[in-house]
């Protein structure tokens, strides 16, 4: 796969076979720092279900899925899916009254759910890439793909004329992120390959969360494909002072300079790189199989979108709070051709059409 791809990914690579990678440690209820003259902290994880008995979260998003059958001749999305179907039927409760923006794609999807807004609320309307207007009327390519706190991805171009957020409010704000609630609650959040939740490039996100000095700018420069590897897809944003993300664990400042209430004093880790020590102290992380888990040209570490397998889920949860992780539904046999269409998105800090 050339530089470029590794910029950013195409649709398709949301295509994922299984939520394994949902099965990422989150936090360990007694872990403790490396350097043993750090505590953890009294932050234990209060998620104050009636019982007080549900200890962790774990939030698979499939995007695209239908509950409704589109020909009432064929199946739907969700009853191709029996074991799911049965799964909700006799263990949970469905909401059939959530509905996709449009058009439905993955990012915007993925985005929507978790922020509980649409786009024209949470800045990325159009997905998986759009066009941003420039100030002489012509229009450049923005790619829905981007850390939360990173400015529009224009990978075509090293001076964007749209240096605002990519997640933004109507108002031109950095959008509310969705691990903020369980954090402030004392709950460590693992994320594996769920939009803008984790860093997405290593063209602007690296900068983004490491700075465009740091040893990992250094390294994307050095050897793109292990920064790859290395940084993207993975990471953990931790409670407050918990030990997992101290900066003597390679924690960075998880930073959200517009969250409403205020954000400060909470660190993530961000990558594989940082994440395999704490879920596999002794060595790689190896899938079912026994496979060290790493790309198709052998860089150890995330092994990219289109690679998250049924066999990665030997990277499985300890004793997290929460864990996010997306999967691109195939769609059905009814569902019909996407036609060509241009949209204005209704985001005022921003406006775009479809690419």
């Amino acid at each position: 796969m050339n530089r470029t791809k590794r910029l950013w990914r195409y649709p398709i690579t949301r295509l994922i076979t299984m939520a394994a990678v949902l099965v990422m440690l989150l936090g360990f209820a007694g872990y403790t720092s490396r350097t043993t003259t750090h505590a953890a902290g009294n932050n234990a994880c209060q998620l104050d279900s009636a019982q007080g008995n549900i200890k962790h979260v774990i939030y698979v998003q499939f995007d695209n899925v239908h509950f409704m059958r589109d020909n009432p001749h064929v199946p739907s999305d969700l009853e191709q899916m029996p074991n799911l179907l049965n799964f909700i039927t006799n263990n949970g409760v469905l909401l059939s009254n959530h509905h996709t923006p449009l058009i439905a794609h993955t990012a915007t999807d993925i985005l929507t759910s978790l922020t509980g807004v649409y786009g024209d609320r949470h800045g990325v309307p159009i997905s998986n890439s759009f066009r941003y207007f420039n100030p002489d009327g012509t229009s450049n390519l923005g790619v829905s793909f981007a850390y939360w706190t990173a400015p529009l991805f224009d990978p075509t171009t090293s001076t964007p004329t749209d240096t605002k957020f990519n997640m933004l409010t109507a108002s031109g704000q950095n959008a509310p992120a969705p691990w903020v609630p369980y954090t402030r609650a004392g709950c460590n959040v693992g994320s594996v390959a769920t939009a803008n939740t984790i860093l997405e490039n290593i063209a602007i996100d690296i900068p983004t969360v490491f700075g465009a000095k740091s040893p990992e700018a250094q390294e994307v420069k050095a050897n793109p494909g292990q920064a790859f590897a290395d940084f993207v897809g993975i990471g953990i944003h931790c409670a407050q002072n918990n030990a997992i993300c101290l900066s003597s664990n390679t924690g960075k400042p998880d930073q959200l300079p517009d969250e409403p209430g205020g954000y400060s004093g909470f660190n993530g880790l961000f990558g594989h790189k940082y994440v395999a020590p704490i879920i596999s102290p002794n060595g790689p992380l190896k899938d079912l199989s026994g496979n060290v888990i790493q790309d198709p040209q052998g860089h150890i570490g995330f092994p990219g979108f289109d690679g998250m397998s049924a066999a990665v889920l030997s990277v499985h949860s300890s004793s997290g709070c929460k864990a996010t992780g997306s999967i691109k539904a195939i769609p059905s046999l009814s569902s019909p051709p996407m036609k060509e269409i241009t949209l204005l998105v209704g985001n005022p800090a921003r406006r775009a059409v479809m690419a």
